[in-house]
Formats: structure tokens, C-alpha cells, sequence
């Protein structure tokens, strides 16, 4: 924590008669347990009050979009299990996506079977790990994330079984999977399945029964279902506040059109509805994934006749999106008919949902802060990129 004022490029907007000398300008990072990654957050104080807050960004860009410009479509594949470490099958699902339809490629069934299971199970591992880390930012590091982490390394078992790596999976491809379901995997999630509900209710209950966490989430970081529909935001932030907006129901991608599960909202958008939807959220992911392993058909994991070596889509542009445990993760893909792609743009929900930070602290204490940028569930890797 600094309170160096050269720091600051311009003075906070101040309500009449406030005195500019009794201001606090501290620093939060970028080295900092609450920011969750090497971010930094600016913020101007008077008293205990946030009068502004400037998030700084950018420590960890990797130059991800202009790599692959640089590179065949293929290649940019791994890249994209590094722009949220924590959901690396979903952002696969989401590059493959824009591809494919860019290229006009199809996708078996089976392969889109494949692929809502592992992006379900990716939501699962999302959400868990927001409810250990929500604690951690109140203070409490302790049981919360450790049974939270106990759960996702379960999952994480079931990746590596079927992809050879726990996190950076690289395993779809264009047209479908890198390889077929191992013999029993499909009968291991089940069981895991059967398992999830239970933890579930026991962490709600270890939440929801909390003082400590009702005093520090209820009415805090609110805003109107307008300003968050102008500023872009998606995913859980969005629905928290009543606004009924999924991808999976709005704009069908992959077989989603054929399960069937509902769409959590809540009502005042705070910080403790935006915990409610994902542990809402979870449990609509335990249905489908129920469904899709009883459906699960046989048939071919990637279509016969992907074309892997060489590959070069037509002219043209395609944007790809999907409903990322974040948000709206999307890919805008033009190309010039060769193996490169002449201009590659991802649409990080992390980076689009941080936009509106200040207005959620604005008139809160400067401990709110740490509490309402958890709730936004942010990863660097993808805000950088």
C-alpha cells in the first residue's frame, strides 16, 4: 500500500465543499493477495470512502492476439488454455467454435457430447473455486478453500485422464476432440456427479449461514440492470441482476438446445447474489451433465475429414461465443485464405466485466473493494491477454 500522489494522473470528481488535503490516495498493488494476479487498483479516499478508483492493467500482456496473427489456426490452440488458466477447455470450445464456423466445418455428435460435459465440468471447477477464493478475500482462508480445492482436484484428475494434462488441456480441435473418451470415464463422472450435490449443500450451508459473509455481500456493489446492460457485462455478474441473458439459451451453440436446465437470476445484483447464481448455477451444470452422460452417443470424436495440416478457411470473418463460466468468451476470426489468420480478437469476459468496477465501489469503504472485486471472478491471464 503507497500513498505516493505522482501515482495519480488526475484528480477524483470531489462532491461540493470536500478538501482535496484530506484525501488518501493509496495504491492496491500490483502485488497484492486481494487482486487477485498482478493487477492494481488506484483508489482516493476520504475517510474510510471511495471517492474514485482507477484499475491499472496490463502487467501480464502476453501479446496473445498479435502471436496468432502469426501463426496457423492450429498452433493458436494452446495459446488459448493460457487466457483463463482456470477454464481451459471452455476458451478451446469457444476458438474451435469460431473455426468452425468461419470454415464451415461440422462437428459428429459425439464430439459435441464431448464437449458440453468437459465444458460443464470446466463451470464446475470455475464456480468451486469462487466460493473458496470469496472467503479467502473476507479474511477467511481456511476450510472454505480447502474443501473447495478438494473437490476441484477431483475434476482435475478427470482431465488429465482424458487430455494428459490437468490445466492446459489443448484438446479440442477443429471438427471435433483430440482423442475419444477413455474406457469408463463417462461412468467416473457419474459418480462424481452423484458426489457434487452433497458438497454443494454442505458449502452453502458453511456460506449461507454466515454472519460474517451476509454483513460484508448484502447490498454491497450493486447496480441497475441498465448500466450493466450498457457496459457490457455477461455471465453470472449479469443474471445476478435479473437480467435473463445466457448464450446456451439465447444463441444455441453445440447440442445445449436439447437438455434441459434452467437459467438462475436473482434480484439486487449485490455481491451476495452473485454468489447465489453461481452455487444456482452448479447445480443446473449437475443436470445437464447427468443428461449428457446418459445420452452419450457412439460415433466418431472428430469429423472424418478435418483437415489438420495445411488448413486454410475461406475469406471471410466469423465470430464464435460462447457462455464461459465468466461471461461471454468470444473469438472474431478474419480471414485472407491463407494459414494465418489476418486479424484474431478474443472477447475476454474478465476484462469487459472489470469496466465497471468504480461505479460498484463508489460511495463504499475502502474493505468493499476487495469483497466486490471477488465477486466479479477475474483472472489476469485473460484481462492482459
Amino acid at each position: 500500500m503507497i500513498s505516493d500522489p505522482s501515482m495519480f494522473s488526475s484528480s477524483p470528481t470531489l462532491e461540493p465543499g470536500a478538501d482535496d488535503d484530506q484525501l488518501l490516495r493509496i495504491s492496491l498493488g500490483p502485488q497484492h493477495p486481494s487482486t487477485h494476479g498482478v493487477f492494481r487498483m488506484n483508489v482516493v479516499l476520504d475517510g474510510e470512502t471511495v471517492v474514485s478508483l482507477k484499475p491499472v492493467f496490463g502487467y501480464l500482456h502476453r501479446n496473445h492476439e498479435k502471436i496468432a496473427e502469426n501463426a496457423t489456426y492450429l498452433s493458436s490452440m494452446p495459446y488459448t488454455d493460457r487466457l483463463d488458466y482456470i477454464c481451459p477447455l471452455s476458451n478451446n470450445w469457444a476458438y474451435a467454435h469460431a473455426v468452425e464456423k468461419l470454415a464451415g466445418i461440422e462437428v459428429p455428435e459425439r464430439a459435441e457430447f464431448m464437449r458440453v460435459i468437459t465444458a460443464e465440468l470446466t463451470r464446475l471447477i470455475n464456480h468451486t473455486a469462487f466460493m473458496g477464493f470469496i472467503l479467502g478475500d473476507m479474511g477467511a482462508w481456511g476450510s472454505a478453500l480447502m474443501y473447495a480445492f478438494r473437490e476441484r482436484e477431483k475434476i482435475l484428475d478427470l482431465f488429465e485422464d482424458l487430455t494428459g494434462a490437468r490445466m492446459m488441456a489443448n484438446f479440442m480441435r477443429f471438427g471435433g476432440c483430440r482423442n475419444d473418451l477413455p474406457a469408463g470415464w463417462a461412468a467416473k463422472v457419474g459418480v462424481l456427479i452423484d458426489g457434487y450435490g452433497p458438497f454443494l449443500d454442505e458449502m452453502e450451508q458453511l456460506l449461507v449461514g454466515n454472519e460474517i459473509l451476509l454483513a460484508r455481500t448484502q447490498d454491497v456493489g450493486a447496480l441497475p440492470k441498465d448500466v450493466l446492460i450498457n457496459g457490457g457485462i455477461t455471465g453470472p455478474m449479469l443474471r445476478a441482476a435479473g437480467v435473463n441473458y445466457d448464450i446456451r439459451k439465447v444463441e444455441p451453440y453445440g447440442i445445449y438446445e436439447r437438455f434441459d436446465f434452467r437459467i438462475p437470476l436473482g434480484e439486487k445484483g449485490d455481491c451476495y447474489d452473485r454468489i447465489m447464481i453461481r452455487f444456482l448455477e452448479m447445480r443446473e451444470s449437475l443436470k445437464i451433465l447427468r443428461q449428457a452422460i446418459d445420452q452419450l452417443p457412439d460415433g466418431d470424436f472428430i469429423h472424418p475429414k478435418a483437415k489438420i495440416r495445411n488448413f486454410k478457411p475461406p475469406v471471410g470473418e466469423a465470430y464464435g461465443r460462447i457462455e464461459g463460466p465468466k461471461g461471454e468468451l468470444g473469438f472474431h476470426l478474419i480471414s485472407d485464405g491463407t494459414t494465418n489468420p489476418y486479424r484474431y480478437r478474443v472477447r475476454p469476459p474478465s476484462f469487459i466485466n472489470l469496466t465497471l468496477l468504480e461505479d460498484m465501489c463508489l460511495g463504499l469503504d475502502l474493505a468493499d473493494v476487495v469483497i466486490i472485486l471477488g465477486s466479479i471472478d477475474i483472472v489476469l491471464g485473460e484481462v492482459d491477454r
